[in-house]
């Protein structure tokens, strides 16, 4: 029988995490149904293993992708350690011994080091040496997958690596900075009395106001506005760009924006809850990636489009390394109109990262006197400090005098 003494619903919790991470939707209801079907009909191969955790798990046509993705990355490489038939010969019975050395993690004798499952149900305790009291104490956990990526460049990432950036993007980007409209609504720490609620109340005390109606503020997400320079010279940051606005587009009211030479929009495009075929079909939609660079011009058309007035009292995030084939007194002149219509700008440019960097390009030198913030975003550890802006910047009631 497959899976033999394992914990099916940390297996089946573990496998639904895994998933999750990768953009498919997994509920308690599909981890509880696939319990149950592996209690009534054990999967004697990875075949059945396969269909079983499938039709309990996966509940879209485009989510079978990312399924298969994962399920392969799992089991592929210990298919050796699970499957009797990969073995060439049956497996020995296990006794009593064998079960609870495979439940604790301690690998037995017919299996090879190393080859143990990621839904372990009990951490293996370990004693500190042979010679001391005997004290038992659990090993140190090793650092996030997240943690170890923090300085490693967008260039090395894999497909992997993109994913979890991806899910911790969305989990970042959660507290989302908010802004005060004009609309009110009730509530008991608000500062201004409603008259007619507090007039209506009135009605039940012979139109004495006993109980005031207070009201305050509703306030709502700040919208943000994000365009990612997908030209030659940003190849290496482009992958990590566009799940950077994957994330804003699904936290908040966003609007997304891939430029090089020309301007196409992804906001629909990037909703996607998978990362994988969000990310496909942006590159796709992008017929111009990887060639030359038109930030002005492409500023300008989207001032001049439809979608122009989403950058009033929002976020403007503008993703390139600088390098414009436009003039650059013409770039100052539509950043300018920006810098009036935004509430603040934010420059990411991944070549800040270096120690020695100056605004040299003329582009660059252009746009500097009207971003608020310039940052380097080459790393994860970048981004988070991007976050941190974002949220700063939000973060304040102070009325726009830019308008």
């Amino acid at each position: 029988m497959l899976l033999r003494a394992v914990d099916r619903a940390a297996f089946a919790s573990s496998l639904a995490a895994l998933l999750q991470r990768s953009g498919v939707s997994v509920g308690f209801t599909g981890m509880g149904a696939l319990v149950r079907a592996m209690d009534t009909v054990p999967p004697d191969s990875r075949l059945s293993l396969y269909w079983a955790t499938r039709i309990c798990l996966v509940q879209r046509q485009s989510d079978l992708a990312s399924f298969d993705a994962v399920f392969a990355a799992v089991f592929d490489d210990i298919a050796v350690g699970l499957d009797p038939h990969a073995r060439r010969r049956p497996l020995p019975p296990m006794g009593n011994e064998d079960v609870l050395a495979s439940i604790s993690g301690e690998p037995s004798s017919e299996e090879e080091e190393g080859s143990g499952l990621p839904w372990a149900t009990l951490p293996r305790v370990t004693s500190t040496t042979e010679a001391e009291t005997g004290e038992l104490a659990i090993p140190e956990p090793l650092p996030s997958a997240r943690e170890g990526l923090a300085d490693t460049p967008f260039d090395e990432f894999d497909a992997l690596q993109l994913t979890l950036l991806s899910g911790w993007l969305e989990s970042a980007l959660a507290d989302w900075p908010t802004r005060r409209t004009r609309r009110q609504s009730a509530h008991h720490t608000g500062r201004r009395t409603a008259l007619r609620p507090t007039l209506a109340r009135a009605r039940r005390t012979g139109w004495e106001p006993m109980e005031l109606v207070r009201t305050r503020p509703v306030r709502k997400h700040r919208r943000v506005v994000m365009l990612c320079d997908v030209s030659q010279s940003m190849q290496s940051y482009a992958a990590a760009y566009l799940h950077l606005m994957r994330a804003v587009a699904l936290t908040t009211d966003a609007e997304v924006f891939a430029f090089a030479t020309t301007l196409t929009r992804l906001t629909s495009v990037l909703a996607y809850k998978s990362p994988v075929l969000a990310i496909q079909q942006a590159t796709e939609k992008v017929a111009d990636r990887f060639g030359g660079t038109r930030i002005a011009s492409n500023i300008r058309a989207l001032l001049a489009s439809r979608h122009g007035g989403v950058t009033r009292g929002a976020i403007v995030i503008i993703a390139s390394d600088g390098w414009d084939s436009d003039p650059p007194d013409e770039l100052a002149r539509v950043m300018a109109r920006l810098h009036r219509r935004a509430y603040q700008v934010l420059w990411l440019n991944p070549r800040a990262a270096a120690p020695d960097f100056a605004p040299l390009v003329g582009a660059m030198a252009a746009a500097l006197p009207y971003c608020d913030y310039v940052l380097p975003a080459h790393n994860v550890r970048a981004l988070g400090d991007v976050v941190s802006a974002i949220v700063r910047a939000g973060r304040t009631d102070v009325v726009n005098s830019r308008g």
